[in-house]
């Protein structure tokens, strides 16, 4: 991971999130949840509309449980290697194709131990973006926020999705 805090003059990178967990199920069940529009919603956005193909396009909804309204962002789906490999690009404006210049990418990699499975997430392009250095910031500590919270939530639907079968 490629980040420094701000100290002595040195400005934050900003680079990638990544983030690791182990979870207790084949990695067949867990390329399902993390590609499967239907799981996904399950433990990461409230909807989610999309062919899980390469190129599919749709878009992902957000909804405050507080009442504040709703966020829907493109989404569109870069890469799929069941079930090794998943990634998709998305906040890219909804009227442009996703490019590493408009939107983020995420990579969800996933390896097989014992009879769990390893997956490495991340989150780049951050940078490229070519945001004023405080939206930079503002963004990546959001998506730092959400990953931290919606990570888990992964591997705890995994959990009651094995339990249920």
């Amino acid at each position: 991971m490629c980040n420094r805090t701000l100290q002595e003059g040195l400005v934050m990178e900003y680079g990638s999130i990544e983030r690791e967990i182990h979870v207790e199920a084949a990695p067949e069940i867990v390329y399902e949840v993390i590609s499967s529009p239907a799981h996904m919603r399950e433990w990461w956005p409230d909807e989610a509309h999309f062919e899980p193909v390469p190129g599919g396009t749709g878009d992902i909804t957000f909804i405050d449980k507080a009442g504040a309204g709703r966020t829907t962002v493109p989404f569109t789906v870069v890469a799929t290697e069941p079930p090794r490999f998943f990634s998709f690009r998305w906040t890219h404006p909804a009227d442009e194709s996703a490019n590493q210049g408009n939107s983020l990418l995420v990579t969800f990699e996933l390896t097989p131990v014992g009879e769990g499975t390893r997956v490495r997430f991340t989150e780049t392009g951050f940078r490229e973006r070519g945001w004023e250095i405080a939206a930079l910031e503002e963004q990546y500590n959001e998506h730092v926020k959400g990953w931290d919270y919606f990570i888990p939530r992964l591997n705890e639907y995994v959990e009651r999705l094995v339990s249920s079968r």
